[in-house]
């Protein structure tokens, strides 16, 4: 509002200002150019006050694009801030199934290695030496086989084998062919 009073005030001292200049108005056809005189005030000011609105406007959008590219940006850090919230808990998830299915699977194999040991002890009891001492050495090197997996996989040396590239394989055997 006060961007457009001093337009307004501008335009009603020339209208009062032209009626004082000019006392004997209705005489003859001298209102005709006073009238033509506050037209093309009139017109002046209002392209004057366009420019004011178009650049209040212009003002408003540059704001209004500066405050949806940070609202923007915001939500795009919170959304990465979620995804590596959920991979971490998804990533916990995944390692507390994995102990727990490792934890039942040590269970059953100490059980089963346990079990044929104690076959293999009863066996060399009752004098089936041969195959009592079959069912002891198949248990201890199960045992065996298995603790040195875990170890390994301890180790981290479980890891797969790297993917290869199959555009990099196909383009291989068409130099060899050619």
């Amino acid at each position: 509002m006060f961007r457009f009073l001093p337009g307004i005030i501008l335009v009603e001292a020339v209208a009062v200002a032209l009626v004082l200049l000019f006392p004997d108005i209705l005489q003859d056809y001298t209102w005709v150019k006073v009238a033509a005189l506050l037209l093309a005030l009139a017109v002046l000011v209002s392209l004057w006050f366009r420019s004011i609105a178009l650049h209040i406007s212009k003002d408003e959008v540059i704001g209004l694009k500066e405050q949806f590219a940070r609202e923007r940006e915001e939500l795009r850090v919170k959304a990465e801030r979620d995804k590596h919230r959920v991979l971490r808990q998804s990533h916990k998830e995944i390692a507390k199934e994995t102990r727990r299915a490792h934890t039942r699977a040590n269970a059953k194999v100490t059980t089963a290695v346990a079990g044929v040991a104690g076959v293999g002890a009863l066996l060399l009891f009752t004098q089936f030496m041969t195959v009592g001492l079959l069912a002891l050495s198949g248990a201890g090197g199960a045992a065996f086989g298995y603790f040195a997996r875990l170890k390994q996989e301890s180790r981290g040396n479980n890891a797969l084998p790297k993917v290869v590239n199959p555009t990099a394989l196909e383009s291989g055997k068409r130099k060899r062919k050619a």
